[in-house]
């Protein structure tokens, strides 16, 4: 019964997802006409098998290749610098949302409006910040061209995107942030830990799910950055991404290329997502709140001590609570 629950969303992955991504890899394999017929120098219609020499290309740099290492290595910094700078930032908002103050709606709907703003006319409202006589070179006093090749330019995306994204990752620590329970903060207190020990010992470790699974959805969101170096520099180097390599590839109708890149950049993201799952833990499915079966125990009970998800987030506030209550008697 419940395989035949499941089979009408087996089927729709496997026609909106599956086929797409089998059609690809197929025709990565391939090299989409062109070839001259040595008999009778036409040029042949249809596909033809090469193999793996569209890896090949790309991985060598040469012939339409060359562009690859630019686009990978752009995008690795794009999604290495950008994500860690709002990660922090974001903790940072996350933190100064959850205190009490005043007016703590129109601090939330104020950092959410940067989110909010479509990509491509965030964009466009950078490009024109950034522009020679924009308001960014008044505010530094120094005459920079952001949009043009160099240094400049990949600064120019890492910023827009930081602006942009990072208060999604504010949000949702804000959200786990807002789980923890103030007991434990009230037994650390009478503790004697200090703020810089309750965030390291308390505060980080409770929220780290969240966090954990946060920054995984933001990595590979940036790792598929397409429209915000596009709009905001053309075609430059600078800002050519993986995506952006395989759109060119394809406008030039050359989908066995385009296609091998897709698949290289689907396989880096499979390796990010790997690593995240299976060694920093990231809990993408609820696994660690999902009860044990009968005879068996919660994920992250047991005496072993380690603090991983919510297990070690309740042995970490009763050791306080027990802490503080001693402190008292």
């Amino acid at each position: 019964m419940a395989y035949l629950l499941l089979l009408p969303t087996l089927v729709l992955l496997a026609l909106v997802v599956g086929f797409p991504l089998v059609l690809s890899a197929w025709q990565s394999l391939t090299q989409s006409g062109g070839d001259i017929d040595p008999e009778t120098g036409i040029i042949k219609q249809g596909d033809t098998f090469v193999g793996l020499d569209n890896y090949v290309e790309a991985f060598t740099g040469s012939g339409a290749g060359a562009g690859f290492w630019n686009a990978f290595w752009n995008t690795t910094l794009f999604t290495v610098v950008g994500v860690s700078i709002e990660t922090v930032l974001g903790v940072s908002m996350a933190l100064i949302m959850a205190r009490a103050m005043r007016s703590t709606g129109i601090v939330r709907a104020s950092i959410l409006v940067p989110w909010a703003i479509p990509t491509v006319v965030s964009a466009l409202m950078w490009q024109l910040i950034f522009d020679a006589n924009g308001i960014f070179n008044r505010v530094i006093h120094y005459q920079v061209l952001w949009t043009t090749e160099g240094w400049q330019a990949k600064a120019a995306v890492l910023i827009a995107d930081i602006w942009k994204t990072a208060p999604y990752i504010g949000l949702l620590t804000l959200a786990g942030l807002q789980t923890i329970d103030d007991q434990v903060y009230e037994a650390a207190k009478m503790d004697g830990a200090d703020r810089w020990d309750t965030f390291w010992r308390i505060t980080l470790p409770l929220v780290r799910p969240v966090l954990v699974v946060a920054v995984l959805f933001r990595l590979l969101d940036a790792m598929r950055m397409f429209d915000l170096p596009y709009v905001l520099l053309g075609r430059l180097e600078s800002g050519q991404t993986l995506s952006m390599l395989a759109s060119d590839a394809a406008g030039k109708t050359n989908y066995g290329l385009a296609s091998a890149y897709s698949m290289i950049l689907f396989a880096y993201i499979c390796l990010v997502a790997f690593v995240f799952i299976r060694v920093l833990g990231a809990d993408v499915i609820g696994e660690q709140n999902k009860p044990a079966r009968r005879g068996g125990r919660r994920r992250g009970d047991g005496n072993d001590g380690a603090d991983d998800g919510s297990g070690g987030s309740r042995r970490t506030a009763r050791r306080l609570r027990t802490t503080a209550e001693g402190s008292m008697a």
